[in-house]
């Protein structure tokens, strides 16, 4: 197949591109910054020469958006929005004006649309999706779940009659790449650093590389799946086991655990946002399940155990 990857140099693009390569796929990554054979520079927001090798593609995958791992400034916020509906939209463009549509159009998406909660899991069917002042969250916590609105919404509005549409609402995506979630998170742990957050009631949701690239490969080859599916393995848990867990793969006694205030100072440091730490994402693969499609790591203890596993062999290797 011949598979085009819209803002494919990030950590998810690079698991994706590497996979399907290695499978035999044509990939063509579609990035700002060209640097490599099979990239193609676009701009993310107009058409351009880019959009022919959308014409005669069989799948498109927009990954494209602006990294959330950041301070979310009103400035970094607007470009979190309009990086992912620009791009959704004009994405949407070319596989209208294609003379040879592909088939499937998978867009990235995110768990964090659902509502912050920790009584119930979150899936397609019952799950709610947050903002609109949801009780005992910061306020801005609300833009979060508006950019997946949007987000999801854009590529819906896309007249594609000829293009199955699915978004991907997808957990933290779990890798040994250096710069990754997991890399972040293992770097924390190490330091002795990877305790509870505000007491660690939080749900982690998260699914394991390996697959994030079955699910995606499952969900291109089922004709009859549209609209959103939930990419998490099945078993969100507390932040405070999730942090555990990854302590005894690695192999470290303790992890100091951190208040609310110490977060928000650790977070303005690293120049990201408490968001990420204290939201509890507890989301589940409802409609992946009913399909049919069978994790290889469903729990994350064996899950942080492979994982830490291959982060040694390639620094082994280094």
């Amino acid at each position: 197949m011949k598979i085009v990857l819209p803002g494919g140099t990030g950590q998810v693009g690079g698991i994706l591109n590497r996979a399907l390569t290695a499978a035999g796929h044509e990939v063509v990554v579609l990035t700002r910054r060209p640097t490599r054979g099979g990239e193609l520079r676009w701009d993310g927001r107009s058409l351009g020469p880019w959009a022919e090798t959308i014409d005669g593609s069989d799948v498109v995958i927009n990954l494209a958006g602006r990294s959330v791992s950041c301070r979310y400034t009103e400035e970094n916020l607007r470009a979190m929005m309009d990086s992912r509906v620009d791009s959704a939209r004009v994405v949407g463009e070319a596989i209208a004006a294609a003379r040879r549509p592909p088939r499937v159009w998978l867009q990235m998406s995110t768990a964090t649309i659902y509502t912050h909660r920790f009584d119930a899991p979150n899936d397609e069917a019952t799950g709610t999706i947050g903002g609109g002042g949801e009780p005992d969250v910061p306020r801005y916590w609300d833009f979060s779940v508006e950019i997946a609105q949007n987000w999801e919404r854009e590529q819906q509005r896309s007249r594609t009659p000829h293009t199955r549409k699915v978004a991907l609402r997808s957990a933290m995506v779990m890798s040994p790449d250096r710069g990754g979630v997991f890399d972040y998170l293992l770097w924390l742990a190490r330091l002795g650093l990877g305790g509870p957050v505000a007491g660690g009631a939080q749900y982690v949701s998260w699914i394991h590389d390996h697959d994030f690239v079955r699910a995606a490969t499952f969900l291109i080859d089922r004709d009859d799946i549209t609209g959103p599916v939930n990419l998490a393995a099945p078993a969100p848990l507390p932040q405070r086991a999730f942090m555990s867990a990854l302590r005894t793969a690695w192999g470290v006694p303790v992890g100091l655990p951190a208040t609310k205030w110490m977060a928000e100072i650790g977070a303005f440091a690293l120049r990201s946002d408490t968001e990420l730490l204290l939201k509890s994402r507890r989301v589940v693969p409802g409609r992946l399940l009913e399909a049919g499609f069978a994790f290889d790591h469903t729990e994350w203890p064996q899950a942080a155990d492979e994982l830490v596993r291959r982060v040694r062999q390639k620094r082994g290797r280094a």
